[in-house]
């Protein structure tokens, strides 16, 4: 390969950086927060809310509710530095788990929400002469709400998530 062509390391990491913001965007879960993880989990040293905002070119808003996210799901941890006041973060290098807390906090509150929601909906229809199809329609939701929730509670995909 030409040396022109040739990605040294710092731009290596970059692109991962650029591609991890791209990929949490497309689940929704918003561009910064996968640039922030990717960027503290390839920072050799604790970094500040001051060091991602440079870094990353963001407001320290957006650092300061980002890491704060990631923190709930146990993607960074504060790291006290001594004799410096402000906050650090490291990333944790288990991002397996990580991924299975995000999924857990999502997939088990959208869940929640869905029993509840049909189970609202099939209390409103009427038991006899109802809606036929309506009753049809909420009765296989749910169902695939209970497998949904069976599979994602099953030993095999929480070992596979560790």
């Amino acid at each position: 390969m030409p040396e022109s062509e040739q990605t040294n390391p710092e731009q290596a990491i970059r692109r991962v950086i650029q591609e991890a913001g791209s990929t949490t965007q497309a689940l929704g879960l918003g561009r910064i927060c996968g640039q922030l993880y990717a960027y503290l989990y390839f920072s050799r040293q604790p970094r500040s809310l001051a060091d991602m905002q440079e870094a990353l070119g963001i407001s320290k808003g957006s650092a300061s509710m980002t890491v704060r996210q990631l923190e709930q799901w146990g993607a960074v941890e504060k790291i006290p530095v001594a004799g410096d006041r402000k906050d650090y973060y490291l990333a944790n290098e288990w991002v397996g788990k990580i991924v299975r807390n995000i999924l857990d906090e999502m997939a088990g509150r959208r869940l929640a929400v869905y029993d509840t929601l049909l189970a609202e909906t099939r209390a409103a229809l009427p038991d006899e002469g109802g809606d036929e199809f309506l009753a049809g329609r909420v009765e296989l939701l749910q169902k695939f709400c209970t497998r949904v929730r069976r599979l994602w509670e099953n030993p095999l995909v929480k070992v596979l998530m560790r």
